[in-house]
């Protein structure tokens, strides 16, 4: 199995939901009110995994990349479009809009068993959930903002057993900071 990684934005209150308000809620947008510099490029130092990992994304994840990504032609985009794409949906048929991109076959746990690759997952609450349900993610890399959001969907939820994770990293990231927990 593939090294799984967890990339995501979280605000100060732990909410992920909306952080560049496409999704048009209330609070939407709280992330990319601080600036480019800190959301652009490879913010999540995903680094070599652009080149040789793959991206997994569920439908509403994919659905804003594919228009977001395609047509931009820097060094970050090029790579964003390059990168294998694992899409985990049961109503998306064409994908031809995101170029690498191909549809997940069986469950989200026995692909991400079979994969060797390793796997990023970003944005995609509900993979991401199922994934920790799984108890299949071996690192998070949380960017977080200065922002208190008061409503929305939290990236940790009830759990039924702890699970314990190890700080390996933190940086200032523009705004943000930009932590990473490995499994202990």
């Amino acid at each position: 199995m593939g090294h799984v990684i967890v990339t995501a934005f979280v605000s100060l209150d732990g909410i992920v939901t909306d952080p560049d308000g496409s999704g048009g809620t209330p609070a939407g947008g709280w992330a990319f009110r601080h600036g480019p510099e800190t959301v652009g490029g490879d913010k999540f130092r995903l680094g070599d995994l652009m080149d040789t990992g793959v991206l997994l994304l569920g439908r509403t994840t994919w659905e804003l990349f594919s228009r977001l990504w395609p047509s931009r032609t820097d060094e970050f985009s090029t790579r964003m479009n390059k990168i294998a794409k694992v899409v985990a949906s049961h109503s998306l048929t064409d994908l031809s809009a995101f170029p690498n991109s191909t549809l997940m076959e069986g469950s989200l746990a026995d692909y991400v068993r079979s994969e060797s690759r390793s796997i990023a997952v970003t944005g995609s609450l509900s993979v991401i959930r199922e994934l920790q349900a799984a108890d299949l993610v071996d690192e998070y890399r949380l960017m977080t903002f200065p922002s208190i959001v008061g409503t929305g969907s939290q990236l940790f939820g009830p759990s039924d057993a702890p699970v314990h994770f190890q700080l390996t990293s933190v940086a200032q990231t523009g705004a943000a900071s930009l932590a990473t927990y490995v499994r202990a």
